[in-house]
């Protein structure tokens, strides 16, 4: 079984966020650069797939050159093969992404595309389902459970008071959650052979996004200082007063 998963270069969410002048683009200098979450379940369940059903797993990311790194990591992860679609390093919208990812895999034998549900920054949630249509694929989102049996899918996604299941034909494009699985993390050795590994590069054509960016802002800081309730048994009824503020009691 042939299985892509999709990634994004993010800025790391745990870094501070410092935005460019013109309130575009994050400022390089000030933060690094990884894969959201969701994304990082994307390349573990599609290595898991093919260790389970056999095939070849392929990490697939569009941006500057800069990305191989996601790439490698990817690879380093347990994946077979890497795809970079390199650009000039502007920000590309939901469409035109999905675009060039449904035009650079159209005719490849991909059984199960996999993407993230969001992307750790914009957290758009479209690319997934923009790519699914173009290819005139089945998908489903916001994926917890996943299972393959032969050319089936079983994808399982929570909601209030329980679960749905769909099954559907492969190829189809699924869009997962983080808690789908436990990724793995890549070792040093993995890391450096990932590198000795050659990706192919494609060239995208980017193509105009109805969705247009206006500017960037970040959250405003806030300040928050940890009351102390006391010390001892002495806190003990203060401590009661609080819970009870908050319903927990």
């Amino acid at each position: 079984m042939e299985t892509l998963a999709c990634i994004k270069r993010v800025a790391d969410t745990g870094a501070e966020i410092v935005l460019t002048e013109d309130k575009q683009s994050v400022d390089a200098s000030a933060v690094g650069y990884t894969m959201g979450p969701h994304e990082e379940c994307a390349i573990e369940e599609a290595v898991q797939v093919v260790e389970e059903e056999g095939g070849t797993s392929t990490v697939l990311s569009l941006g500057p050159e800069d990305v191989e790194d996601q790439i490698y990591e990817g690879i380093g992860r347990g994946a077979d093969e890497g795809i970079i679609m390199e650009t000039d390093g502007e920000e590309w919208g939901p469409e035109s992404t999905a675009t060039a990812i449904a035009d650079g895999v159209e005719e490849r034998d991909f059984d199960l595309l996999f993407f993230g549900n969001e992307s750790g920054d914009n957290a758009n949630y479209q690319v997934g389902i923009r790519v699914a249509h173009q290819l005139d694929l089945p998908v489903v989102t916001g994926i917890k459970d996943f299972d393959v049996d032969g050319d089936t899918a079983i994808a399982k996604r929570d909601v209030p008071g329980g679960s749905e299941v769909f099954e559907v034909d492969t190829p189809a494009v699924i869009t997962v959650k983080e808690g789908l699985n436990t990724p793995r993390y890549p070792s040093m050795r993995s890391r450096m052979q990932a590198k000795k590994q050659e990706l192919e590069v494609l060239d995208p054509k980017d193509t105009e996004d109805r969705l247009q960016m206006q500017e960037l802002e970040t959250p405003e800081a806030e300040d928050s200082e940890a009351e102390v309730l006391g010390e001892g048994p002495e806190a003990v009824d203060n401590a009661v007063e609080v819970l009870e503020e908050m319903e927990v009691l």
